[in-house]
């Protein structure tokens, strides 16, 4: 069984934990968590999103996050761009690595963006363009990539052909995103197999939600086809906008837990992400969503 030896974790509770919470949160919090993360010792922390405020308005303030944190060497910090706009707000704030998102669902790309895949994708050109000029390095994103809300099962071959065209665009790595939370080990698996025949595996990343308890399973799936870097939230902040109640990122510290189980080396204290979590969790007057936050807290 040849796991890798070094996972990096992908933190993306600033932005993709926050941006569904109903109560403002302000700068100074904001900045607070992303030291707070850094200080544990993730080395990747998507930071916020340069998106208009009217349609997310928890990242109103992402300009001023970015000049508030204590920006760590060896630390990326990078922002959500959805288009041109975005990347140029970014740019201004010396934002130095951007995220863009396609979706492998026709229907859901309408839903989500107004537009197909093919449409979404196209949008994207001339951003990677600038992106490439400027020396700024660009995330791939894939929703949906194991079920649909709207369409049901995907065919991997489907994912396959978006992650293949964010990849020959310029994208360094693609990550695919569990949106929904309905995949299995097994058809984990088989994604990546598929998807492994057009981008390098040590090019993608996993993005899995825990909304029918599955998230862990499927990122031991993921190592075991090679994959070394997954996207997770402190606390598991962020609900599945798809299913009421339901959980939606999977928590930093239980997959930190598992990696730690596993002799899997990432340079994070889980100790310390136990407290960046707690913290947020208390602010935000919400229970913590990791289990083993939950588990060693009550043992303190």
């Amino acid at each position: 069984m040849n796991l890798p030896q070094h996972v990096r974790l992908v933190e993306v509770g600033p932005r993709d934990g926050l941006q569904n919470e109903q109560q403002p949160i302000g700068v100074a919090d904001k900045v607070r968590l992303v030291d707070d993360l850094s200080a544990a010792g993730l080395t990747y922390i998507e930071v916020g999103s340069f998106v208009s405020p009217k349609w997310v308005p928890q990242m109103a303030g992402s300009r001023e996050v970015f000049a508030g944190i204590l920006q760590r060497p060896g630390v990326t910090y990078a922002a959500l761009t959805p288009n041109m706009k975005g990347f140029e707000a970014a740019l201004a704030a010396g934002v130095k690595e951007v995220a863009v998102f396609a979706a492998a669902s026709e229907a859901f790309s309408q839903k989500n963006i107004n537009c197909s895949i093919g449409d979404s994708l196209e949008r994207f050109l001339p951003l990677m363009e600038a992106a490439q000029q400027q020396g700024i390095r660009v995330r791939g994103y894939v929703s949906c990539v194991l079920g649909c809300p709207y369409e049901g099962q995907i065919a991997p071959e489907q994912v396959a052909r978006v992650a293949r065209e964010l990849f020959a665009m310029g994208c360094y790595e693609v990550s695919l995103g569990d949106t929904i939370g309905a995949g299995t080990a097994g058809a984990t698996r088989r994604l990546i197999e598929v998807v492994g025949r057009e981008v390098p595996r040590d090019k993608l990343a996993g993005h899995f939600h825990d909304t029918y308890g599955q998230a862990l399973a499927n990122i031991y799936a993921s190592l075991l086809e090679g994959v070394a870097v997954f996207d997770s939230s402190v606390a598991g902040l962020g609900g599945c906008p798809y299913a009421k109640g339901a959980s939606g990122n999977v928590a930093s510290e239980d997959v930190l837990y598992l990696l730690n189980g596993l002799g899997i080396e990432t340079g994070i204290d889980l100790d310390q992400l136990i407290q960046a979590g707690a913290r947020i969790c208390t602010l935000l007057g919400k229970e913590n969503g990791s289990r083993v936050a939950r588990a060693r807290l009550a043992q303190a």
